[in-house]
């Protein structure tokens, strides 16, 4: 839990310096493509590799005024900085309180899943009343669709529980900021008594299905809340547990 909220912590101190300062009541000065499609690289050359392509009419809050040769420094929807070569915009100054001013990034972003291919988030919060940490990282099959492994550790009074498997995670609305999901999975848990004269190490197979909330930040970072309901068996017995997890993330 620890590491989760120190995670928060240092997202939000980089959302609060994403915007560059400006005097008060000094206008924002946006980039507005005027070609037909332009492509924004990672840095001020062509050598840099392509991180979004803008149509015609697309607007960029400018991040400074300063320009490295012919290149203009702009902030992307999901908080990213980019370059776009200045032939291919116009800068504008607009007061934000102007009808129909541009609007400029917010603290959510538009979604990753689009054009992800992987991804990975640290989960933390309570396994069955004890505190517990998962890692989870993801391959993106299609943007509604992801296969996540994942493997967790519960710290029990009186034994460490490793739980362990593979779940599809079903997004209902990748296209939204704050999207609901379901996941099912299976896999095992493998309990080890932190004292082990009292009772011997013991081994499960678990069914897991839960849901949650999905929400896309800026800089491609995501924050994830889950319940999940794990049913745990043997050949002669079984029980239920419940987990409750947040925790961040980021696909790429």
């Amino acid at each position: 839990m620890r590491r989760f909220f120190l995670a928060l912590a240092l997202a939000s101190g980089l959302l609060g310096r994403a915007l560059p300062a400006r005097a008060e009541g000094e206008p924002d000065v946006f980039a507005r493509v005027v070609v037909a499609e332009t492509e924004l690289r990672a840095g001020p050359g062509v050598s840099y590799r392509v991180i979004h392509r803008a149509h015609r009419g697309d607007t960029f809050l400018i991040r400074t005024r300063e320009t490295s040769g012919y290149w203009l420094e702009v902030l992307l929807p999901d908080g990213r900085t980019a370059y776009a070569l200045g032939d291919t915009v116009e800068a504008m100054a607009v007061d934000s309180d102007a009808p129909n001013a541009p609007s400029k990034p917010g603290l959510f972003a538009p979604p990753a899943l689009e054009d992800a291919h992987a991804g990975l988030a640290l989960m933390g919060g309570v396994w069955n009343g004890s505190g517990y940490s998962e890692v989870r990282p993801a391959l993106v099959i299609a943007p509604a669709i992801a296969f996540e492994p994942y493997v967790g550790l519960s710290l029990q009074t009186d034994s460490r529980r490793l739980i362990y498997g593979g779940a599809f995670a079903l997004n209902f609305a990748p296209d939204w900021a704050i999207a609901p999901f379901v996941v099912l999975g299976a896999g095992g848990m493998h309990e080890t008594p932190k004292e082990e004269n009292i009772r011997e190490q013991r081994s499960w197979f678990h069914a897991r299905v839960g849901g949650g909330l999905l929400a896309s930040l800026r800089f491609r970072l995501l924050l994830r809340v889950e319940v999940s309901d794990f049913v745990l068996f043997t050949e002669d017995r079984y029980k239920n547990v419940q987990s409750y997890v947040g925790g961040l993330g980021s696909y790429f």
